[in-house]
């Protein structure tokens, strides 16, 4: 059965509006563990625009279940995760100017940069993930430079206009989550996925894990956090 990775990082974003300690991202890693979370997932920014270096040293050592850290492929962040040892490193494109992450890690264009930090991660133990687009050539790539995971980005589908492009990004989605599994990778998926739209991406199957961040605490933010991640739990569990 697929997995619930739970992204935590809007509750980080409520906190630093206000500069405060409140809302506790690590509160909230517990809760959602406890509601059947499989995983939690921060991403630290360079311009720490919600997750702190501090909340992802508290989490490292409170998480029960796994710990994912999507992170660019920079020197910075390779050190700090070598130092930190969360259970699997995502590498993901970032800009600055972005409220959140657009589209895939172009592996291709940044083949020599990723492989390098690949190695790294590798030899510190932990496992990798690249975040990229349902593209056959980038699956390739990310299985020729020694991901151990590729995570598909699914917002082409959640955005999509209209039924008809739905399905057009559902199909792409499908192949490659075949293509992935082929080559040995291990697949996760996410981006934009909420309780509307889950159900037609779970019952493609051959995903591991989804990650989804902003649906669950929008719906926490009026039922509570709790009944958020239960909810998606029983949505994936019996798409």
């Amino acid at each position: 059965m697929a997995k619930l990775g739970v992204n935590i990082d809007h509750v980080a974003t409520i906190r630093q509006a206000r500069g405060g300690g409140e809302p506790d991202p690590v509160a909230a890693a517990v809760i959602a563990e406890l509601a059947g979370a499989d995983g939690i997932t921060i991403h630290l920014r360079e311009d720490r625009r919600h997750i702190q270096d501090r909340d992802l040293k508290i989490l490292r050592k409170t998480i029960r279940t796994k710990l994912n850290l999507e992170m660019a492929a920079t020197d910075e962040m390779v050190e700090i995760a070598l130092a930190v040892k969360p259970d699997m490193c995502t590498l993901v494109p970032e800009k600055r100017q972005e409220l959140t992450t657009e589209g895939g890690l172009d592996v291709r264009l940044h083949l020599q940069t990723i492989e390098k930090a690949i190695a790294r991660l590798h030899d510190g133990g932990i496992l990798t993930s690249i975040f990229i687009d349902p593209d056959s050539d980038q699956i390739k790539a990310a299985n020729k430079i020694g991901a151990d995971y590729v995570e598909i980005h699914t917002g082409s589908f959640a955005d999509a206009p209209d039924w008809k492009t739905e399905e057009q990004e559902l199909i792409k989605i499908e192949n490659a989550i075949k293509l992935a599994v082929k080559l040995g990778l291990g697949v996760n998926a996410g981006h934009g996925l909420n309780y509307a739209n889950i159900k037609k991406v779970a019952a493609l199957g051959g995903v591991e894990e989804y990650n989804i961040g902003h649906s669950i605490i929008s719906k926490a933010v009026l039922v509570g956090l709790d009944r958020a991640v239960r909810d998606m739990v029983e949505l994936i569990k019996y798409a």
